[in-house]
């Protein structure tokens, strides 16, 4: 269970490069994470990350923010663009995977309020065995389809 009151989403330029690039060089992630490389991640990388999806603010008015919970940082996520669609992702610290219901709520709301996006999709990685929280929310399978070289599972939530 998360161990934060107050939950913000920030701007990822928000978060110290080390605490990203610490993050995203847990092997734990790279577990459920087919195009994470796995490789340790420096601030050089973790800059091009951030840059990257600061990039989908400038290009589409919305994008990946940073997760805080008291102000430490949880994780990161939110909606990118792909093609017509808007993909939602969510991209906790291990100790921090119980906070994903709580944060996900809030971002849709987000989506919902918004009338460009009619609905979301979330793709996951064929290792994610725990699929309840996804019917819960009403998303529906899309069945499995290969996105850069690796197979994931493709769910729809209609937000409207």
């Amino acid at each position: 269970m998360p161990d934060f009151q107050t939950l913000t989403f920030a701007r990822l330029p928000q978060v110290p490069l080390a605490e990203v690039a610490a993050h995203m060089s847990d092997p734990r992630l790279a577990e459920h994470m087919p195009l994470l490389s796995g490789a340790p991640w420096d601030a050089q990388t973790a800059r091009a990350f951030v840059a990257a999806k600061e990039a989908c603010w400038t290009r589409d008015g919305l994008g990946h923010w940073a997760f805080l919970g008291d102000g430490r940082y949880l994780g990161w996520g939110g909606f990118q663009k792909e093609g017509a669609e808007w993909d939602f992702g969510l991209v906790l610290r291990p100790e921090q995977f119980g906070a994903g219901r709580r944060i996900a709520r809030q971002a849709l709301e987000v989506a919902r309020a918004d009338p460009r996006i009619p609905f979301v999709t979330f793709l996951l990685p064929p290792s994610r065995r725990h699929l309840g929280a996804f019917k819960r929310l009403g998303a529906r399978s899309l069945g499995q389809i290969r996105y850069e070289g690796q197979d994931f599972l493709k769910f729809r939530l209609e937000t409207s």
